[in-house]
């Protein structure tokens, strides 16, 4: 129900029921708009032999990167190995399942999985490794791959603000996959730097309808930068 109050006490309830086996979506983009706070009640409940579907897998030690080191996760759909010497290492050994996917395929396999679309066709990766074992099919000339949707278990994303019914707004870069994965996950869980009273937001500023949030939280976040850059003090 969309008039529903979505807000949870702890951790601990905003990730119930997650088991060994499932699979997570989670919105974020390297450390851009993670829900770092979920991935870590995740590592603390110590869930095994978990897929996880995320444009990438953060960094060692922070973010979706945690997961890799009791080895927590046992396959990887993502777009990039990024700066995480960790998964690097266990793609290379064999240790861990890898599934890469483009990026712009991979956001749109999680929109297809919450609108109900169980596949869809893009000429993104015909001809490349990407490819293989997919069907194809030309389209008024040009060749496509057929590319399934993906649903999961759980969802997991970070938003900036939200009602107590789950309305949800995201801030700037953050938002990144956040709205994708909100909507493809059979449970999902939110959470915001701020939670407001049902009505305080404006509905023309809504980014994602509270029908897609399961659960909400309200956390604290470091918000680690992945790589800081900064200009030379000029003399």
């Amino acid at each position: 129900m969309a008039g529903f109050d979505k807000v949870v006490a702890s951790y601990e309830e905003a990730m119930a029921g997650l088991e060994d086996g499932m699979t997570v979506i989670s919105g974020g983009f390297g450390l851009c708009g993670i829900p770092e706070n979920l991935i870590s009640e995740i590592k603390r409940k110590g869930t095994k032999a978990l897929t996880l579907v995320s444009n990438n897998c953060g960094v060692d030690d922070f973010g979706l990167g945690v997961l890799l080191q009791d080895r927590q996760i046992k396959k990887i759909v993502a777009s990039y190995v990024g700066e995480n010497a960790e998964f690097e290492r266990q793609m290379m050994s064999g240790e861990l399942e890898v599934e890469l996917t483009p990026q712009g395929t991979l956001a749109e396999k999680m929109r297809a999985g919450g609108a109900g679309i169980p596949a869809f066709f893009t000429a993104t990766g015909y001809g490349t490794p990407v490819a293989i074992g997919k069907e194809e099919r030309e389209i008024d000339g040009r060749m496509y791959i057929l590319e399934p949707a993906i649903k999961g278990d759980f969802a997991i994303v970070k938003a900036w603000k939200a009602d107590r019914y789950g309305n949800l707004v995201f801030r700037k870069t953050a938002r990144n996959f956040n709205p994708m994965a909100a909507t493809a996950g059979k449970i999902t869980v939110v959470e915001v730097e701020e939670i407001v009273e049902p009505g305080e937001l404006d509905p023309d500023q809504i980014h994602t309808p509270g029908i897609y949030v399961n659960r909400l939280i309200l956390g604290s976040f470091e918000k680690r930068i992945e790589q800081r850059t900064v200009r030379t003090a000029q003399s």
